[in-house]
This record gives C-alpha cells, sequence and structure tokens, in this order.
C-alpha cells in the first residue's frame, strides 16, 4: 500500500462520524450565510441604490437627466420582499467562500494530496470569475440593457401621447439579478472544462470539434437565460464563445502537463529498471 493510500485509510471514519462532520459543516456554512444575508438586509437600500447606478449612466448616455431616475413598487410589501430577496442574493455571494469552504473540507479527506493540491486552484478561481462576470454586468451590460430601453420610450411634443419607462424595483432587482447570474455561471466554463479534462472527460481536440455546435447553443442558453433584447442576449452570447476558446486552451495545457508527467514517469522507471542492471554488470565485472 502507498503512502497516499495510508493517508485515505487514516481518514477513515464510520459513517455515524461523516454524518456528524456533514452536519458540523452544514451549519457553519448556513451560519455564515445567515450573517450575510443579516448585513445585507440592514444595508439592503444602500446595495439596492448601488444597483440603479447602472441605470443612471443609461440615462446619461440617452441624454437624459440621471437625477430624475424613479423607480415605483406598486403592493405595499412588493419593497419589503425586494430587500429580502436582494438580502438573500447578496448573502450567497458573500458568504459563497466559506459555503465552499466547509464544501472542500468536507470533501478533502477523500482525497489524495496531489488531488488536494489540483482542486484548490479550481476554488479559488471559480469566486474570482463569477466576480468578474458580475463585474462586466454591472459596468457594462446593464447600462447597454437599460439604455435599449430607454431608446424605446416616447418624448415629443405635447400633441404626442408621452411614454415613458417608470420601472417597478422588484423587476428592476430581477433583471440585473438574472443578468449577473446569467454572466456569473457562464464564466465558470473554463473552471468546469479544465476540471473534466483533469479527469478525462473532455479533450481538447473534442471541444475543437464541438466548436460550431458550441457557437449555436451559447446564442440558445443567451435566449434563454437573459431577457427577450438583442443587447444581452448577444452580450451574453460573444462572452460564452471567448470563454469556450479559453477552455480549449486551458484544456491543451492539462494535456500538455498529462503527457509531461507522463513522460517524466515512464523515464524513471525506466532509469529505476536500469538501475539493478548497471549494478549486476558492475558486480560481474569486480569478480572477474
Amino acid at each position: 500500500m502507498s503512502a497516499e493510500d495510508d493517508e485515505i485509510e487514516k481518514s477513515s471514519a464510520p459513517l455515524i462520524e461523516h454524518l456528524i462532520e456533514l452536519r458540523q459543516r452544514l451549519i457553519w456554512a448556513i451560519a455564515g450565510f445567515f450573517v450575510a444575508f443579516l448585513a445585507c438586509f440592514f444595508f439592503a437600500k444602500q446595495i439596492f441604490n448601488l444597483l440603479v447606478i447602472p441605470f443612471q449612466w443609461a440615462t446619461e448616455w440617452a441624454g437624459l437627466d440621471s437625477d430624475k431616475v424613479d423607480l415605483i413598487y406598486t403592493a405595499p410589501q412588493e419593497f419589503f420582499f425586494t430587500q429580502i430577496k436582494l438580502a438573500m442574493f447578496g448573502g450567497l455571494v458573500i458568504a459563497f467562500p466559506v459555503i465552499a469552504t466547509q464544501i472542500y473540507k468536507f470533501v478533502a479527506p477523500g482525497l489524495y494530496r496531489n488531488e488536494r493540491r489540483a482542486f484548490l486552484p479550481f476554488l479559488i478561481a471559480s469566486p474570482i470569475l463569477f466576480l468578474l462576470g458580475g463585474a462586466l454586468v454591472y459596468f457594462f451590460f446593464t447600462p447597454m440593457v437599460m439604455l435599449f430601453f430607454l431608446s424605446m420610450q416616447q418624448v415629443g411634443p405635447d400633441n404626442e401621447i408621452q411614454i415613458s419607462l417608470l420601472p417597478r424595483v422588484s423587476e428592476y432587482l430581477g433583471l440585473i439579478m438574472t443578468l449577473i447570474l446569467s454572466f456569473g455561471l457562464v464564466f465558470q466554463l473554463p473552471v468546469v472544462t479544465t476540471l473534466m479534462a483533469r479527469v478525462g472527460l473532455l479533450s481538447s481536440q473534442g471541444l475543437v470539434d464541438k466548436r460550431k455546435y458550441a457557437i449555436v447553443g451559447a446564442f440558445i442558453v443567451a435566449a434563454v437565460l437573459t431577457p427577450p433584447d438583442p443587447v444581452s442576449q448577444i452580450g451574453l452570447a460573444i462572452p460564452t464563445i471567448l470563454l469556450y476558446e479559453i477552455s480549449i486552451w486551458t484544456a491543451r495545457m492539462v494535456e500538455r502537463k498529462r503527457e509531461e508527467e507522463k513522460a517524466a514517469n515512464e523515464q524513471a522507471a525506466a532509469e529505476a529498471n536500469a538501475e539493478p542492471v548497471v549494478a549486476n554488470a558492475k558486480a560481474k565485472e569486480g569478480g572477474a
């Protein structure tokens, strides 16, 4: 039995101990989410005001007065439940490192040391990529989407009917949350494909062969995940295609590293097999 097998054997435990460990990790994960939820709910109005800033940028780009941006709620409880949804969304995002860490600590004892070293970078890269996708939504795509919707307003002479955009707080929050979740999940594509390439479920050549299907699928997924406007759909499809190309590159890096490790192991095995032969030859020469 190898040293890594001994390490796995030492970390084994009865089922009841695994259940106790699982309960402890769940408690820590839920506690982290609950604390983040309370903090986000306490500052819900301030957070919502931050989310409205892209709408103000869009009004400036449309040549309108950004100081007159108004959002409404048409039911007495609507803004309260909007704040709860905002707190849940923010709490989940903020508490994700705690939740991911608890999952890793529960799974890590069942992994070999090299598997833990290989898994840890992906655990760090996943939230970073999600934040990058959210930042792209906040600073670029949300203003562009709102600019598209603002362009549909009808503001003309007095004899024309005035048609103005006056969004509800729940609908605006739903729009920006949908965009952030869509882009955040799409930005996990390199992480998922690289993990699958490491375990041999995907290959770079297979990704290249399926490129045309991936392009069509990117537009279909964008049409499903985003609001029914061309700006957000194209805006999600193009980064998805770019991330797919990055996934091909990362898969090639994984395959190249695997080949180098395989060559190094074969060379080490060949040298190990050659040592007894050399030793026997030297022994025979000494005996002679």
